[in-house]
Order: C-alpha cells, then structure tokens, then sequence
C-alpha cells in the first residue's frame, strides 16, 4: 500500500498516497521510525495491528557533527520557471555518522508575492513517498494556493531524499517498467504465483544494484531531520507546512522528533503511524471499496455505464466489473499503444483505482470502461494506468515508483513473509474488498523482498509541546482512510481534527468553502477550527 499524488495532479499536481506497492501510487501507507527514534516501550502490535511505542522527541540542542549542515548557506538561482528559484542543501546521508558523505536535496521556492507582515516559509509536499515537491510547488501550490496565503508566506518544497531532483533512487529501466506493471497481481496458480514473486525479486534486486549507496538512507525520519536543516538555513525559528497523503506522515514524524519546532501545520489526508503494514494495507483496500461504491452509485445514474442500469447495486456493479477483469486476465484487448502494450488486468485494474482519488475524475472512468467493455478498445483505461505510473508517451517513467517502494519497505516490516502468508490472508482481504482486494493483497509481497531490512516500526507520534496542529480527514477517503485521520488526531497531543463530508483523496483546495476557510484562517491567523468542525 503505498500513498502517492492522485492522478488528478495532473490537472494542479494534487497528492498521492501510497498503495499497494505494485499499484504504486497508492501505497504501502507505510510510515515508521528508525528503531533508535523509538521509545523503549512495547512495541508488540495489538489485535487491530496497532502498537503502543512512541516516537522519541530527539535533543533540542543540534549535535556538533551537524552544526556544518545547518549553518550552511543556499544559492539561490534562476530554476526557469517564471517566479521561482531554486537551491541545492546538503543533508548527512547517514545522520548517526554524518562525517562519511552527503546527500544533496533539490530544494525550490517562490517569495511572498503581497504586502503585509511576512509570516516566514510554508513547506508543501504532496505525498507519495515519491511524489515531487517541488515540482508540486511549481506546477500547483506556488501558483494555486489562495493569493492571500502566497501574499504572506515564500512558498517553498524540497524533494525528500530519493526523490526526483534528490539523487533519485534508480531501479528498472522503462521498457523493464513496463513489464513490471504488466504482471499478473492475481495469479491462479502456481506458474502465476512463481512470475509474480520473480518480478518482485527482479524489482527489488535492481533497486539494491543501482542505488546501493542510498537505499538504508531514505526513511522517513530523515527526511523529517532534513526539513529541520531546510527550516533552520532558510531563517525560520518554527516549521510551517503543509502536507498531504504520506505528506501527513511525514509532517507527524517532523512534529515528533521536534514538537518545539512545530509552527502552522496542517496534514490533509492523514496516515496512521501506529498501524503495521498489514493493517495499513487493509484499511486502504476497504476504502478503495468504499470509493468505489461510491462511483457505482453515481455510474448507473447515467445511460452509458457499462457495470449496470437504475436499479443496479453497487455489489452487482461490482460483480460486472469482477467479470471485466476475468476476461482481462485471459484476453488483454488492444490499447493503441505505441509499444505495443495491450490492456490486461493489472494496468485495467491500476486505471480504475486511479480514477478513486477523485470524483471529478468518475466521468472519464466511466468513458473509459465503457469504451473497453463494449468496443474492445482499452486506450482510455491505459490513459489512466499511465498517469497514475507517470509514465510519459515515449515509454519512460519518474522514480515516483522506485522512491515509493524504497521509502515504504525501509519504513515498515513487510506486510507478508511470502506467497503462502498472502494465499492465507486473501479471504479476509476479499471480504473488505470484493473487487480490489485479491489484487492489493499480492500487491504488496514487493517488500518481502527488498535487499535492505526495514530500520522501522509502527509507532504512536505525540509531539507533546508542539503548537496546534490541524488534521484533515475526508469521510469516503480511498487511499487515507477517515479513520486514519481521527486516530492520527487522537495521538498528537495538540491536534484539532477538521472533518470534510465528501468524496476523493483529501480535502484542501477541492471545493469546499468551509475546509478551505478553517486552513486559510489558521494558516493567516494561527488559529486552529473549533472542536468537532465538519465541512461539506
């Protein structure tokens, strides 16, 4: 499971969550903390999968070893991008011996653009793990974001180790890509389950041999230490930031490791850090069930749904669809593709769940099902893959796949120990998931696999001492389930949940008036929604 940007980003760069680590793109909602950053504590999970250890507020004195780092100074340059500058920081690759080497980290900003009493930087980052901040910051929220929020603060992002412009982690090449995404998620036998296990071996494997150096140095935790230097080399006694999807993890762990530290903070789209990855897994494909419910709902309201007419139920809906992806499985049909890729189950399965990030997106879904199911043709489906993959037209692809799974697998212990744990647990994951669960179970065998162990464990974040923070669940969430989000809100000592009534992988900057209000208001003016706030 892993949490990446939804493919509505690709209108204004919106956020992702991590899903299944094969779906990519969705995630492993993995997050964890390096053992040392635990509590002594128990950490055995509970029956929910939750465990009770916390992470450890790190000294408030910065080391002598990395008092270099946070002296250093940024040159800013021209990024060529009207309005916006760009830097280079250098991080400790490993913090606990910052004197054997660097990471360099592309960092971007745009300055107060207003009059009016400066209020110092707001970092963005719009999950993932994986998904470029910086680009995010360029393409969305430096020219997106409410006027009078970009009037105050210099909008700025750093892409986290591993990511993008951050010394990106490097795995398989495109066409390998290609192949990759491509294999079958539901194997129906031996033969099948042996591909799937040698793909992700492969992945893995090709992980481990290209980005040797930087793959046991991309945790979460120190990407929050680097947002610390970034905060302290851009003059800014508190971190303001908003984050969404694994942004939300990302931000929690920075407000646990420096609670003092913490200034505006706002996490839309809230992960669970308390949760193995089984659960986290399993969460995520009930809500990837509940979202597409919710589609169905809408989808036979309209006469060219193809999953059923006026009457049709959701489950009968999702039966049709179940049926759809049989015949996927045993007959690929043509998708108009360049090279040659025809849409089979797995890349069908990826456009549909794309399409649950967003309502706005439902219409298109429906299009493209429709034009699959009863033309024969899937150019619309593999459109939707695609985005979600960030595969472009000439067959390449981000790291956005690569960072994810190297983030997610080093965050947490696998979520499975092979095929015969998975074979187990697949009726558990069909009953959340009728439609999606088979699939997102055997997605996430990736990590049983990786060459590097997992320096993480779920954890509590209580950041007792920080300022107000704001957490921003959204009802019907796929990716981030709500629950996520009022467990999240419970753990942090200063937390005040706003809750958004809808539809879609998060909240901020989709539509609603009140959500957006409550965040303007406490981003301006530092104060927080009232208890119990609910928005539509």
């Amino acid at each position: 499971m892993r949490t990446r940007p939804s493919p509505r980003s690709r209108r204004h760069r919106r956020t992702r969550t991590r899903l299944a680590i094969r779906l990519t793109a969705g995630f492993l909602a993995a997050a964890a903390l390096l053992v040392s950053a635990c509590s002594s504590g128990n950490s055995t999970p509970s029956a929910g999968g939750r465990v009770e250890a916390a992470l450890a507020e790190l000294p408030r004195a910065t080391p002598s070893a990395l008092a270099p780092y946070y002296a250093q100074r940024l040159r800013w340059r021209d990024c060529g991008v009207p309005g916006f500058q760009c830097a280079t920081m250098r991080a400790p690759l490993d913090y606990d011996k910052p004197d054997t080497g660097d990471v360099r980290l592309a960092v971007a900003r745009k300055k107060a653009t207003g009059k009016g009493e400066p209020l110092g930087s707001l970092l963005v980052n719009p999950g993932g793990p994986g998904g470029s901040a910086v680009e995010y910051l360029q393409q969305y929220a430096g020219v997106g974001y409410p006027a009078r929020i970009r009037a105050r603060y210099d909008m700025v992002a750093v892409d986290p180790r591993g990511v993008a412009r951050s010394e990106p982690v490097e795995c398989l090449d495109g066409r390998q890509m290609d192949a990759y995404t491509q294999t079958d998620t539901t194997p129906d036998d031996a033969r099948e389950r042996n591909a799937l296990v040698a793909a992700d071996r492969k992945f893995a494997e090709s992980c481990g041999a290209r980005s040797a150096r930087l793959l046991r140095h991309v945790s979460t935790v120190e990407a929050a230490r680097d947002m610390d230097i970034l905060r302290a080399v851009l003059g800014d006694r508190k971190l303001n930031y908003v984050g969404a999807s694994y942004g939300t993890f990302l931000g929690a762990t920075y407000a646990g490791l420096f609670p003092r530290r913490v200034g505006r903070m706002v996490l839309d789209g809230a992960m669970d850090p308390s949760l193995d990855a089984r659960r986290l897994n399993l969460d995520q494909t009930a809500g990837f069930e509940t979202a597409f419910r919710a589609f169905a709902k809408d989808c036979v309201r309209h006469s060219d749904c193809p999953l059923g007419g006026r009457g049709t139920t959701p489950a009968q809906a999702g039966d049709h669809l179940k049926a759809f992806f049989r015949k996927l499985d045993a007959h690929p049909i043509p998708a108009g593709d360049a090279d040659g890729r025809r849409l089979g189950e797995a890349l069908a399965t990826t456009g549909v769940i794309a399409s649950m990030y967003d309502e706005g997106a439902w219409g298109q879904l429906r299009e493209a099902l429709n034009s699959a199911m009863k033309d024969n043709d899937g150019a619309g489906l593999l459109s939707l893959s695609d985005s979600y993959y960030e595969r472009d037209a000439d067959g390449r692809y981000s790291n956005l796949m690569m960072a994810n799974a190297a983030v997610n697998c080093l965050d947490l212990p696998p979520a499975f120990s092979g095929p015969e744990d998975v074979q187990k647990a697949l009726p558990v994951f069909e009953k959340a998931s009728p439609v999606f669960g088979p699939g997102l179970a055997w997605a996430t065998l990736s990590c049983t696999y990786w060459p590097v162990r997992a320096t993480g464990e779920p954890h509590r974040i209580q950041a007792r001492g920080a300022a107000p923070i704001v957490v921003v669940g959204t009802v019907r969430d796929p990716a981030t389930p709500y629950r996520w989000a009022r467990s999240l809100a419970a753990q942090l000592s200063s937390a005040r949940l706003l809750t958004y009534d809808g539809d879609g992988h998060t909240a901020y900057g989709r539509g609603s008036a009140c959500i957006d209000t409550a965040i303007d208001t406490y981003l301006l003016r530092g104060t927080p929604p009232t208890p119990g706030k609910r928005c539509s």
